[in-house]
């Protein structure tokens, strides 16, 4: 199992704080850090600070030395596939060629409306995803020259990209003889995503999933590789729970009160609410947090991002680094 840290900063993390959740996530071995992408606040109270994802990676960039970056997931209605191609191309020469990219559909339509960002029906969000997904193979790794007619009105005629990703070892290769950052799909599992993935994925995620869930998810995965003749073997799978341990059951109680405190009015209905999340999390002593993740590994989990909700508790980082990571 390899593991990242996943954060949610639209709880009201300022720069400074994910810069400290991410040394602290590097300084404990995880293999990544993960940062939503999200521009209203929630859970918890409405109206906190945001801060723009790729920005922030473009600082965590200079900051970290070799902790692999990323979001998890930029939604294709934020930023159109051509600047968004030339945004993470910008992160990856910064960051020496240590940024991965979660691309998705995007769901909430309220922050949407609060940017005046379009959020069409969900087919049509599919459709902007595979363009995107189509485009940023082409511009990473397609020949100078490369155009495209997208599904969605995109049109590129004789693209010149530079620069293009850093060739990097360990990163996939482009047709065109370079490297390019590993393409992940973060999805709460639907056929066309299944399909999207097996065309131009390295690695799927499936969010807030329990392990019978995800065993199920990779089965539909392996048949979508297999219906276009790729080797399901090729697709990495990964997924994003939720965490909460502690060294002692005092401690997993004291960071059970927080977590509901910092999901506000969402969790007034106490023991089962929290009951709930410990049938799929990563949750409790470290014992019972590894128990889980065993479960996760034997349902053909290679990746688990761990989602932090306590962020500010850089403690909580700890206990991951010491009991989790490399432990399963």
């Amino acid at each position: 199992m390899r593991y990242a840290l996943m954060l949610e900063p639209q709880q009201g993390m300022t720069y400074a704080d994910q810069l400290a959740a991410a040394r602290r996530a590097e300084s404990n071995g995880f293999e990544a850090f993960f940062r939503s992408d999200h521009f209203a606040s929630f859970p918890g109270e409405a109206g906190q600070p945001t801060t723009d994802a790729w920005s922030v990676l473009a600082g965590l960039a200079r900051e970290t030395k070799r902790i692999k970056l990323g979001a998890l997931v930029s939604p294709v209605t934020f930023r159109h596939p051509g600047v968004f191609a030339k945004i993470v191309t910008t992160v990856d020469e910064m960051s020496g060629g240590r940024v991965e990219v979660g691309v998705g559909a995007g769901w909430n339509d309220e922050e949407h409306r609060q940017l005046g960002l379009a959020f069409p029906h969900i087919d049509q969000r599919a459709d902007l995803l595979e363009d995107e997904l189509a485009t940023l193979h082409g511009l990473w790794g397609e020949p100078d020259g490369w155009s495209f007619a997208g599904i969605t009105g995109i049109r590129i005629d004789g693209a010149l990209f530079r620069p293009r990703p850093v060739d990097a070892p360990g990163r996939p290769t482009t047709p065109a003889g370079g490297k390019r950052p590993r393409i992940i799909i973060g999805s709460g599992g639907t056929p066309r995503s299944y399909r999207l993935a097996a065309r131009y994925a390295d690695e799927y995620n499936l969010s807030s999933a329990s392990p019978d869930r995800v065993a199920e998810v990779g089965e539909k995965l392996d048949e979508a590789c297999r219906a276009i003749e790729r080797d399901p073997a090729t697709l990495a799978r990964s997924a994003m729970a939720g965490v909460l341990v502690g060294r002692t059951e005092r401690e997993v109680t004291s960071r059970e009160r927080a977590l509901m405190a910092a999901f506000g009015a969402d969790a007034e209905s106490g023991s089962g609410w929290l009951d709930e999340r410990r049938s799929r999390w990563v949750y409790g002593t470290p014992d019972e947090a590894r128990a889980q993740l065993e479960r996760f590994a034997a349902a053909g989990i290679e990746r688990i991002m761990l989602q932090d909700f306590l962020p500010w508790d850089l403690g909580h980082i700890d206990v991951m680094g010491k009991e989790l990571v490399g432990r399963v």
